[in-house]
């Protein structure tokens, strides 16, 4: 019998993309209508049925995402070590959809502290090697375009549960102005669906990239033998990010900035899904552009509008004036997110991948914590504007430092 040999899964192209990043791009978005329906409303199932205070609540919050942000560390450096992504990113999927449904039973919040962490601990594992097995499964000529389209179907998912939560709460408690239980629990258990479909999917159509073609695609692999795992200019880009990320605090600032210019929950809720909606169609075009033309500048734009951005929460007097900055907001994370995990890519040897994306996600995670204190105490101890100029200012520093330590590549 003739020896047929199989294509490389990277090869088999699905609208123009290989099948490992088409498939990996639809899990995410699964997972984040998931999300959206019961992670984003957690807060409001906490304070509104369970009765929880705030500063649990953000006891919660902390706990969860310093775990994610360690485990998205360990995983990408032990994914290198095994020269196996898959196995780790179905573990992570499937950590995270198992915890979600028994967040129905919760009755207290030690119960769904343990849940939210489990379900952070899936995020923390899968991560980083997802990330790296988008990168094995891409040529390099079209790392942005991966990255782009993968950040377009996650945030698609955004939008799918941001709505399916609102059309759900609108029939089931109208204008109640608080969550109830049975609400919830009904977005518990929509939100299952989903996530599980999420873990089939890898399961069953994504394969693990073949180690040698993986390393042919690496900016790295044309190059001599570094006596260190990581280049200059990598670490360099970790510097710059982790300055940008200092005056990048939680997001819940820009919200409360909303409110406190007089927009009301609703009018929030409606923003927020606009912002998703311009994120998600920025994101492929940018990822084109910036495989055609680098993506040191494309980044370096989207750090611009951001510190644009900044300075209109800073000013801003009226409601109409939050609805256009985030659309810009919007805008800014299309044309950042995905381009600066394509840059990673062409940083690092292709062996390192995993490890050098669980440093990326660690700096950038590890450093929210402190720029959202920061954030805090600005806005307590001078005005709600301070925290957006501070903000403004590193990212422009940040920018400098891009354009003017990074170099060509």
């Amino acid at each position: 019998m003739a020896n047929i040999s199989r294509p490389k899964i990277a090869e088999r192209r699905i609208l123009g993309f290989s099948r490992n990043v088409f498939f990996l791009g639809w899990a995410s978005c699964l997972t984040d209508i998931s999300s959206e329906m019961t992670i984003t409303t957690l807060p409001l199932f906490l304070a509104n049925v369970l009765k929880v205070q705030t500063p649990v609540i953000g006891l919660i919050e902390g706990i969860a995402e310093s775990t994610a942000t360690l485990l998205k560390l360990i995983s990408g450096w032990l994914s290198d070590k095994l020269g196996r992504r898959k196995a780790l990113t179905v573990t992570g999927y499937s950590l995270s959809a198992l915890a979600k449904p028994f967040l129905y039973l919760a009755n207290a919040w030690p119960v769904v502290l343990g849940l939210r962490f489990t379900d952070r601990v899936g995020k923390g594992i899968r991560t980083s090697p997802r990330d790296a097995l988008v990168a094995d499964s891409t040529p390099l000529n079209e790392m942005g375009k991966s990255f782009g389209l993968h950040r377009t179907l996650d945030t698609f998912g955004a939008v799918i549960g941001l709505g399916l939560a609102a059309l759900i709460v609108f029939f089931l408690q109208r204008a109640n102005l608080e969550l109830t239980r049975h609400t919830y629990q009904t977005l518990v258990l929509a939100a299952a669906v989903p996530a599980i479909l999420a873990v089939l999917l890898i399961i069953a159509l994504v394969n693990e990239p073949r180690r040698a073609a993986a390393d042919a695609r690496s900016v790295e692999a044309s190059r001599p033998a570094s006596p260190t795992p990581f280049s200059r200019r990598f670490k360099l880009f970790l510097a710059v990010m982790v300055i940008f990320t200092l005056g990048n605090s939680s997001d819940a600032f820009l919200i409360l900035r909303a409110q406190n210019l007089g927009s009301s929950v609703l009018h929030i809720l409606i923003i927020l899904t606009l912002f998703n909606v311009i994120y998600s169609l920025v994101s492929l075009p940018a990822g084109l552009l910036s495989d055609r033309f680098g993506r040191r500048g494309a980044i370096a734009i989207g750090w611009s509008i951001y510190a644009l951005i900044y300075l209109g929460f800073a000013i801003a007097s009226a409601r109409w004036q939050v609805w256009l900055l985030y659309v810009l907001y919007g805008l800014y994370y299309g044309a950042t997110e995905g381009v600066a995990k394509a840059f990673v890519a062409d940083l690092i040897p292709a062996n390192r991948r995993g490890t050098g994306y669980g440093l990326y996600n660690g700096a950038v995670g590890v450093t929210v914590l402190p720029a959202s204190v920061i954030a805090g105490w600005l806005w307590q101890a001078f005005s709600p504007a301070a925290p957006f100029y501070f903000g403004a200012a590193l990212a422009g520093i940040a920018g400098f430092g891009l354009i003017f330590l990074l170099g060509e590549r």
